[in-house]
């Protein structure tokens, strides 16, 4: 019973931070460790800018107003 609960617990969080994108810096730091292992990672906090950054410059993204 206890293991079905945790089961469904981390199936539900997984599945929230693949929804809310919370999961993307966790992926792009395993892609940097894989197939860039002398690059530098940078916090989370760069990531988030950079990623910002991408997403205003590309007007495909479209309008972000907050």
């Amino acid at each position: 019973m206890r293991s079905a609960l945790n089961r469904a617990v981390r199936g539900v969080r997984w599945y929230v931070r693949e929804l809310t994108d919370e999961s993307a810096y966790d992926r792009y730091v395993a892609y940097l460790r894989e197939n860039r292992p002398g690059a530098e990672v940078p916090s989370r906090r760069e990531f988030e800018r950079m990623r910002t950054d991408r997403q205003e410059a590309d007007p495909r993204q479209g309008f972000r107003c907050c």
